[in-house]
């Protein structure tokens, strides 16, 4: 099946997923060693049954990693090889260009600040995306592209993306969220360290506070955090503040291993 697909001069939203999966043997997120040389294999055998060229996306992509047995790929370099439909996944990603975006939109969409953007949320993150590139959609498209998405990013599949999850859209380099997996600590440690940073004991942090907090972080695991990254790791996380008031929960989303 995702080979017939890969004939298509368009793919549409759901096959893009069926390719995606297709291909992520291991379910790990990326396409990578024989998962991707298969994928590379047969992309270029589908468009040659389809009488179709390859695309220069994907010329450029075939001579990058067709000998490149450690490479990988994940979402967003599928979609942007693919030609899936409205390059739907492209549409959001432009809309989070920098963690700072990705946090600020994470704060504007999580709108009961439960700690998850829920499918009624996505939805309506995705609806105003498609308005803003003043493309034409239907509900029927629109509920389609919601439920793709998550399935997407939905890794423990259930029905609603946490911060990590919403963030695989973003670019690895782009992705600072990556780096603090490794070092997440638990419930109890976490609110020890919140409470010793919060100098002034009045429940959130300041710009000052968090500052503080991010250089011992860096000192303590300087092989994952870079201290030359502390103001763009601070603007983002920030970005989830109130008013510059950044509280617990907010921060919980950050460093708290367990579920918030």
């Amino acid at each position: 099946m995702a080979n017939a697909y890969l004939q298509g001069v368009e793919i549409s939203a759901s096959q893009f997923l069926d390719i995606f999966h297709h291909y992520d043997n291991d379910g790990n997120g990326y396409i990578e060693g024989k998962e991707l040389q298969n994928f590379i294999k047969e992309l270029q055998q589908a468009r040659k049954q389809a009488g179709l060229e390859l695309t220069d996306q994907m010329k450029a992509f075939v001579e990058e990693y067709e000998k490149n047995t450690d490479g990988k790929i994940g979402i967003v370099e599928l979609v942007q090889i693919l030609p899936t439909e409205e390059n739907f996944l492209l549409f959001f990603r432009q809309q989070l260009r920098s963690c700072t975006e990705f946090m600020q939109a994470w704060r504007n969409y999580d709108a009961d600040h439960s700690g998850y953007i829920e499918a009624d949320e996505l939805k309506n993150f995705l609806k105003d995306l498609l308005q803003r590139a003043k493309k034409p959609y239907d509900e029927k498209k629109l509920d389609e592209y919601t439920i793709t998405t998550l399935k997407i990013f939905d890794s423990n599949n259930d029905g609603k993306l946490c911060l990590a999850e919403m963030a695989r859209l973003l670019p690895d380099q782009e992705n600072f969220l990556l780096k603090f997996q490794n070092v997440k600590m638990d419930r109890k440690e976490f609110n020890k360290i919140f409470e010793l940073y919060d100098k002034d004991r009045n429940g959130y942090m300041d710009e000052n506070e968090l500052d503080a907090l991010l250089k011992d972080l860096c000192e303590k695991n300087k092989r994952v955090l870079e201290v030359s990254k502390i103001p763009t790791y601070k603007t983002a996380i920030m970005a989830l503040s109130d008013g510059g008031k950044l509280y617990r929960e907010e921060l919980a989303l950050v460093l708290c291993a367990e579920e918030v």
